[in-house]
């Protein structure tokens, strides 16, 4: 599975609609409203890197009231749980 994370700049008025709408397509897994110089991250989940351009370049960038998107790709995923199993040493 591909993750990208997708920063979103949006008209202020509109955040919720956006938020929604982006929420609403295909490859979409979560939509963030957030502090900061974005408005909003979205998470795309996708099995091909080919994928990820569809669901950003021919759906989110389409979404009215976007300014702007900036796409990041993640290699690894690190979570709580990852961590404690690899440092785990098999004793309860």
């Amino acid at each position: 599975m591909i993750t990208a994370i997708v920063f979103v700049k949006a008209d202020v008025a509109r955040i919720p609609e956006v938020a929604e709408a982006i929420a609403a397509l295909d490859g979409i897994s979560e939509v963030y409203s957030v502090t900061g110089q974005i408005d909003l991250v979205a998470l795309v989940r996708v099995r091909r890197h080919e994928d990820v351009a569809a669901v950003v370049a021919d759906r989110v960038n389409k979404v009215p009231g976007i300014i702007s998107t900036e796409t990041h790709i993640a290699f690894r995923t690190y979570s709580r749980h990852d961590l404690e199993a690899a440092f785990s040493l098999g004793l309860d």
